[in-house]
């Protein structure tokens, strides 16, 4: 019978949420599928397992995949793991799952820590619909396509930040969804300096403005269901500038500016033209 991929969520921050279960698969697994050696084995340690590891990461994972369909042929036991979190969401593991998948091989999850859920549950914004977009593009149109499209998502999503760019993306953010759209920030996650800052975009924008450390959930509130606050043309040409602040062309910003406030385009363009911008 073919052996088992187990899926491993390990620790966010606090080792004191690697589940029983989790360590026991851990300890008993034929091979260990790690992103980072060093940092898993420190974990493997610390709950006195000798399992063997072999890398898997965003680098490599393509090439892995083969050796690792053949191990679980051959009645392998394989635990697949990140540096934190669940392997997977924005981590390496997405196509060798897809494989094994495709191959008949089993594929079980052993649930943990989530930094996505620990965020959305702690921000205060509504949980019934949720949509999870990662990281954003860092530059050019790409980006700016993303917030476009997330001007428009109606239900709370959830983002994850690098520290270094999070005043950068905060105010891309802003610019494109409103300062006033409400959100929350979570730093460290499950660790000893963990705080949670609630507010509106801009309010976010100037927690991090001086510099912040560590690793960032942002959980940003969806777009209003009905039409908000008509704004009056000023208001629409100061925000066509603040999206074309961002890197956006007039045409896009413009684009943007209207899908957000419910108005036509054209209204938006004759806004821009009568200022002269």
């Amino acid at each position: 019978m073919p052996g088992t991929l187990r899926v491993v969520a390990t620790p966010i921050g606090n080792l004191e949420d690697l589940s029983p279960r989790a360590a026991r698969t851990l300890r008993e697994a034929d091979l260990v599928l790690a992103e980072d050696t060093r940092h898993t084995g420190r974990l493997l340690a610390h709950i006195d397992s000798d399992a063997p590891q072999r890398s898997l990461h965003e680098h490599n994972e393509r090439d892995r995949i083969a050796e690792v369909l053949e191990l679980l042929a051959d009645d392998r036991e394989v635990a697949l793991v990140s540096d934190a979190g669940t392997p997977g969401v924005s981590d390496p593991g997405y196509r060798l799952v897809a494989a094994c998948v495709e191959a008949g091989l089993r594929v079980e999850a052993v649930p943990g820590p989530s930094a996505l859920l620990a965020a959305l549950v702690t921000s205060g914004l509504p949980t019934d619909r949720v949509a999870f977009d990662g990281f954003l593009p860092r530059k050019g149109r790409a980006r700016r396509q993303r917030l476009a499209e997330l001007a428009e998502e109606r239900r709370t999503f959830v983002l994850f930040i690098s520290p270094h760019r999070a005043e950068a993306d905060l105010t891309d953010l802003a610019a494109a969804l409103g300062d006033d759209r409400p959100a929350a920030l979570a730093r460290e996650l499950t660790k000893r300096h963990e705080e949670t800052t609630h507010g509106t975009l801009a309010d976010l924008v100037g927690h991090v403005a001086a510099g912040v450390k560590g690793e960032l959930t942002c959980v940003v509130a969806g777009a209003p269901q009905g039409p908000g606050p008509r704004l009056d043309d000023a208001a629409l040409v100061e925000r066509v500038r603040e999206v074309m602040a961002t890197g956006s062309t007039k045409k896009e910003a413009i684009a943007v500016v209207a899908r957000a406030a419910g108005r036509p385009k054209r209204d938006v363009y004759q806004a821009v033209v009568d200022a002269g911008s």
